[in-house]
């Protein structure tokens, strides 16, 4: 059975045959050209080359009569897989099969309007957020920036479609109480736990999934964010499977030092005593990945009594008690691996207004001082 919006099929010999458009009649009607392969990747592999030489060789509009998944297919591996990580590649396809071909993959590329594109968002209304909305459609609109690029459309019919408007996320952290409620339950772990690695140093899950033991220096107190584990699609199984894959932090403002405080050093060299793994969170066979720490805290949370909140709360958490302790927003934004400190005080703005309050009441008391 052929997979959808691929056009590669199962042949009854056993082999595999995957179709593109060659040409068209003078009539208008379309001639596909076939490519065989014993296996599935194989032929998706030949068809992808292919694709790319028509397109490549082709005249501008005229000669381009592929439809809009033809056209995102070649872009996405073509253009993208090789620019970006692989943490980003995968979640560009899983956006693009999930929401993009479903609703825009039949359109012919030459034909998609303005009008298309903003019924399309009128439709990831119903299900999606406006932040989710919008990083569907930067992907629609990337694609057809590099068409208009190569000159296969004149004009990107995305310029003026208009997203529903973003309204700020508010950040959610632990209350005291509860990071005590969560603490008891992680302390009572023979191996080292990533919730108190994480409410104690900010590290994100994968960030904690990729520590060894020879990231940390105990010896002048950092700790070393070097990598991160991922779990992306794997695009040669033919059954959308995910494979897990370790690669560089988020960005490189992620590469990062962590001053390692003294309790948590403690806590560290006590675990490490009976380390069984080179990575910190980990077990006889290896690293232990980000899915498993996930459900893992799921449980810690049931222990403890509170809501099923992500993992990532405890980053928040660690954030927000930093801002709580008077730490400044640009020790923080480093600690945290922030692009900026513009982007630490636009997520904990709300946090930082107490310390905005006791900083107006510092300066209150020159009030009467000054009479």
């Amino acid at each position: 059975m052929a997979k959808k919006g691929e056009n590669i099929y199962k042949r009854k010999d056993g082999r595999w045959e995957g179709r593109y458009i060659k040409t068209r009649s003078t009539s208008g009607r379309i001639i596909y050209g076939s490519v065989y392969g014993r296996r599935y990747a194989e032929v998706k592999e030949k068809l992808i080359r292919v694709k790319a030489k028509r397109l490549e060789s082709s005249e501008p509009l005229n000669l381009y009569y592929g439809s809009f998944a033809d056209w995102l297919q070649y872009w996405a591996t073509t253009q993208v897989k090789n620019k970006v990580k692989a943490t980003t590649y995968s979640n560009y396809y899983r956006l693009i099969k999930k929401h993009i071909l479903p609703l825009l993959g039949n359109y012919p590329l030459t034909k998609l309007q303005t009008k298309d594109i903003q019924n399309f968002i009128y439709v990831l209304q119903k299900d999606l957020t406006a932040g989710s909305i919008k990083n569907v459609f930067n992907i629609v609109k990337k694609s057809l920036n590099d068409a208009k690029r190569q000159a296969y459309i004149s004009d990107n019919p995305c310029d003026f479609v208009e997203l529903p408007k973003m309204r700020k996320k508010e950040v959610c952290a632990l209350t005291i109480r509860q990071q005590k409620r969560l603490e008891i339950i992680a302390f009572q772990e023979k191996g080292c736990s990533p919730v108190i690695l994480s409410l104690y140093s900010g590290m994100r899950i994968g960030e904690i999934s990729g520590l060894k033991w020879s990231d940390i220096d105990f010896e002048n107190e950092l700790i070393y964010v070097k990598r991160t584990i991922s779990r992306v699609l794997d695009e040669s199984s033919q059954e959308s499977k995910t494979k897990l894959i370790e690669g560089s932090p988020k960005s490189r403002y992620s590469l990062r030092q962590i001053p390692l405080a003294y309790n948590l050093k403690s806590y560290l060299l006590e675990k490490s005593k009976k380390a069984v793994s080179e990575y910190v969170i980990g077990n006889g066979r290896g690293l232990v990945e980000p899915r498993t720490v996930t459900n893992h805290f799921k449980k810690n949370l049931e222990a403890a009594d509170l809501d099923n909140v992500k993992f990532h709360i405890l980053r928040h958490t660690f954030a927000t008690r930093c801002i709580e302790k008077g730490i400044d927003i640009a020790s923080l934004s480093k600690i945290l691996g922030h692009q900026s400190v513009k982007m630490t005080l636009d997520t904990y703005t709300d946090s930082l207004m107490e310390t905005r309050r006791i900083a107006m009441s510092t300066i209150d008391t020159m009030f009467h001082e000054s009479l």
